[in-house]
C-alpha cells in the first residue's frame, strides 16, 4: 500500500504538469462563458451543473488533445535535463501550439453556432477545404468578428503569463530509472482513462452530453475541440448539387403535414417493438421457413407490409430511422456521426405536444449503441435498461438481460407510465452470440443458421411479453408497431443480394379491434415511413420533418432508400436502382425470386431517369439539411 501511495503521490514534475493542464482547463472554462454570453438565447434553464459537466468534457478534451504535451513531459529523464533552456522553450512552444488550437476552435463557435445551432465538428474542415469562396470569406470574418481575434490574442498573452508562473528549477534527486518508468505508466494511464471518459463500455462521445443536461443545452456542455476530435476521420457529408433547388422541391420535400385517418380512437397508446434481426428470411409471413410462429400470428391480424425494408444494416441505424424518420445515408451511423447532436423531431417530441409520456426500453447494458443518449436527445422521458432492471441473475453474460425476463418486466413498467404513452421496446436475445438458456431449448426450433434457434427463442419471449401485456390496463388501447431492426447475417446467396438484404417484416396491430387495420399490403414500406403512418393513425394534426411518408397519404411514394459503402439503393414496387458518384449504375428486379438477376438499366431508360432524379433530390436535401442542422419544421 505504501508503495502504491508513493506512485500515486504527484512528484514535483507531475504537480507542474497538473498546473499547466489546469491552465488549459481554466481557458476552456472562460471560452465557455464567452460562448454562453454570446448565445444565451439559444439555451433554456441553464444551471451551474451545466458548467460543471462542461468542465468534465473539457477535462476529457485536454487529456486527449494535450497527449503530445503531457506524454513527452512525463517521459522519465533526469531533472538536470529538465532545467535546460532548450527544454523550457520546447515545452512552452508545444503547450502554446496545442492550447491555442483548443482556444481557436472554441472561439470560432462563439459566432458560428448562431448559424448551425450546434458545435462544429470535423465537417468544418470539409467546408473550409471545399468552399471556393473561402479566400473572400476570410476578410469578411476578420471584418465582422475582429473582436474574436482580439480575444484570441488576449488569451494567448494570459496563457503565456500563467505558464511562466509555473516555470521553476527542479532540484536534482536520487534518480531510480525503473521507479520513474513505473510512475510514468501510472500517471499516463490515469490521463488516458480520463481521456476516454472513464471506464464505460465505449469512450464518451458527443451524444453522451444529453445525459447530463437538457437536449437544448448540450452545445453548452460540449466544447468544439471535443466534437471535432470525436468526428475526425468519420466521413462527413458534402453538400450535393445534382439538380436545381426548384427541381428538388418538386421531387421531394421532407416537410410534411399529417392526414388524420380517424380509424383508431384519439389518445391511443403507441408501443414500437423493435425486434433484433427478425429479417424476412426467417421471420414473418413471407418466409418459407419461418422460425417465429407467434410473431407470424400477430402479423396475420395486422396491417402487414410484405415488402417492408429496413433503412440500414445495423441496430444503431434502425433506431433514428424508426423513431425519428432520419435514415443513415452516409458512412457513419446517424447516432454516432457528426450530426448526431442535430435538432430533430421524433415520435417522442411530436407526441409530447399532445400530452403523451414516453419511455425507451432496451435490456442491454446502459450505454450500448448509445441508445440511452439518443433516447434523451429525441425527447423520451425515461430510459430503462439493464441497470434499471436490477437483477443480474437474468444477465446473458454478453449483451444484457434475456428477453424472456426483460420484456414481461417492461410490460409491467409501462403500466406506470402516464397515459397516453409512447413506448419503444428493443429486444436483444436474437443477437450474436445467440445465447439460449438450456432450460429453454425445448421451446426453440433448429434451422440452417445458428440464428434460427435464437429467433425462435426471441419469438417465445415475445409470446411471454404479450401474455403479460394482455393483463395490463393499457393493452386494448394500444397501437403496436412490430418491426425488425435489420436483416440477420446469412450464408444464403439469395438473401445476401443487395435486392434482398434489407427486406424485413413490418406490422401495425390494434388488439381490441384487429379488423380496423387487418390487411396484407404489397406497397414498399420502409423504416422512415413508420413515424408518419403512426401520426396519421393517432389523428394528430401537425407539420413535421420526415424522410418517409404515411402509407395513408394519397401521394405515398411506395419506395425505400438505403446506403451502403458509397452506393445508394432505391427500391420501388419491383425495381432496385443503384446510384453512385452522381449517376445510376444498375437496375434489378427485387421481386423475381431469382438468385442471379440480369441488369436491366439500359431497357428502362425513362423509369431509371425518374428514379434517379428522385434519388438526387433526396440525397441533395439530406446532405444540405444535416450539414446546416435544418431537420425540423421549427
Amino acid at each position: 500500500m505504501n508503495f502504491l501511495r508513493k506512485l500515486l503521490t504527484p512528484s514535483v514534475v507531475t504537480l507542474l504538469l497538473i498546473k499547466r493542464l489546469g491552465i488549459s482547463l481554466f481557458c476552456l472554462f472562460l471560452t465557455r462563458i464567452v460562448f454562453f454570453a454570446a448565445n444565451n438565447e439559444a439555451f433554456t434553464g441553464v444551471s451551474f451543473s451545466d458548467f460543471l459537466y462542461g468542465g468534465w468534457f473539457d477535462l476529457i478534451t485536454i487529456s486527449l488533445i494535450m497527449l503530445p504535451f503531457w506524454g513527452l513531459y512525463l517521459f522519465p529523464i533526469r531533472n538536470h535535463y529538465r532545467n535546460s533552456k532548450v527544454y523550457h522553450l520546447f515545452f512552452r512552444g508545444l503547450f502554446h501550439i496545442v492550447n491555442s488550437a483548443l482556444l481557436l476552435f472554441n472561439l470560432i463557435d462563439v459566432e458560428y453556432f448562431k448559424y448551425t445551432s450546434k458545435r462544429s465538428t470535423a465537417d468544418l474542415f470539409s467546408f473550409v477545404g471545399t468552399s471556393n469562396d473561402m479566400s473572400q470569406l476570410v476578410f469578411v470574418f476578420v471584418k465582422d468578428f475582429w473582436f474574436l481575434i482580439v480575444l484570441f490574442v488576449g488569451f494567448i498573452f494570459l496563457v503565456d503569463f500563467l505558464y511562466r508562473k509555473t516555470e521553476r528549477k527542479i532540484e536534482e534527486v536520487n534518480f531510480v530509472y525503473w521507479k520513474a518508468i513505473l510512475r510514468f505508466f501510472v500517471w499516463s494511464s490515469i490521463l488516458l482513462i480520463i481521456g476516454r471518459g472513464g471506464f464505460g463500455l465505449r469512450p464518451t462521445g458527443i451524444i453522451e452530453a444529453s445525459k447530463f443536461t437538457k437536449v437544448e443545452n448540450t452545445a453548452l456542455v460540449l466544447n468544439t475541440p471535443f466534437t471535432i476530435v470525436k468526428t475526425f476521420g468519420k466521413k462527413a457529408l458534402n453538400i450535393k448539387e445534382f439538380i436545381s433547388l426548384e427541381e428538388e422541391q418538386k421531387l421531394f420535400n421532407p416537410v410534411r403535414e399529417t392526414q388524420p385517418q380517424n380509424i383508431l380512437p384519439d389518445q391511443t397508446n403507441v408501443l414500437v417493438l423493435i425486434l433484433e434481426s427478425f429479417g424476412s428470411e426467417y421471420a414473418g409471413l413471407t418466409s418459407e421457413n419461418s422460425f417465429t410462429p407467434f410473431f407470424d400470428s400477430i402479423l396475420e391480424q395486422s396491417l402487414f407490409f410484405e415488402n417492408g425494408f429496413s433503412n440500414g444494416k445495423k441496430s444503431i441505424e434502425a433506431v433514428p430511422s424508426i423513431l425519428a424518420s432520419i435514415p443513415t445515408l452516409m458512412d457513419s451511423p446517424y447516432i454516432s456521426s457528426s450530426y448526431g447532436n442535430n435538432k430533430i423531431n421524433s415520435l417522442a417530441t411530436l407526441l409530447k405536444k399532445e400530452g403523451y409520456s414516453s419511455a425507451f426500453f432496451h435490456g442491454a447494458t446502459n450505454g450500448s449503441m448509445r441508445f440511452d443518449g439518443f433516447a434523451k436527445q429525441v425527447g423520451f422521458d425515461a430510459y430503462f435498461g439493464r441497470k434499471e432492471y436490477g437483477n443480474e441473475k437474468h444477465y446473458d453474460n454478453t449483451w444484457g438481460i434475456l428477453d424472456e425476463y426483460f420484456t414481461p418486466w417492461s410490460a409491467r413498467k409501462m403500466s406506470e407510465l402516464k397515459a397516453p404513452f409512447l413506448a419503444s421496446l428493443f429486444t436483444l436475445s436474437s443477437h450474436h452470440p445467440y445465447y439460449i438458456p438450456k432450460d429453454k431449448l425445448k421451446y426453440t426450433l433448429e434451422g440452417p443458421e445458428p440464428i434460427c434457434a435464437s429467433l425462435s427463442y426471441a419469438d417465445y419471449s415475445l409470446r411471454l411479453f404479450f401474455e403479460e401485456a394482455k393483463k395490463q390496463p393499457w393493452f386494448n388501447n394500444t397501437l403496436f408497431v412490430l418491426v425488425a431492426d435489420h436483416t440477420p447475417s446469412t450464408s444464403s446467396a439469395f438473401y445476401n443480394k443487395r435486392t434482398q438484404m434489407y427486406k424485413i417484416p413490418i406490422g401495425l396491430y390494434y388488439p381490441s379491434q384487429p379488423n380496423l387495420l387487418k390487411k396484407r399490403e404489397s406497397k414498399v414500406f420502409q423504416h422512415v415511413d413508420i413515424m408518419p403512418t403512426v401520426l396519421d393513425l393517432l389523428n394528430i394534426q401537425t407539420k413535421y420533418y420526415s424522410f418517409g411518408a404515411s402509407c395513408f397519404n394519397n401521394e405515398f411514394e411506395n419506395e425505400a432508400l438505403v446506403y451502403l459503402e458509397g452506393v445508394h439503393y432505391a427500391f420501388n414496387e419491383n425495381k432496385m436502382l443503384s446510384f453512385s458518384r452522381g449517376k445510376a449504375r444498375n437496375l434489378y428486379n427485387h421481386n423475381s425470386g431469382k438468385i442471379y438477376e440480369q441488369d436491366s438499366l439500359l431497357f428502362y431508360k425513362k423509369e431509371v431517369e425518374m428514379i434517379e432524379d428522385k434519388m438526387k433530390a433526396i440525397i441533395q436535401r439530406y446532405s444540405r439539411d444535416l450539414i446546416q442542422n435544418q431537420t425540423t419544421v421549427d
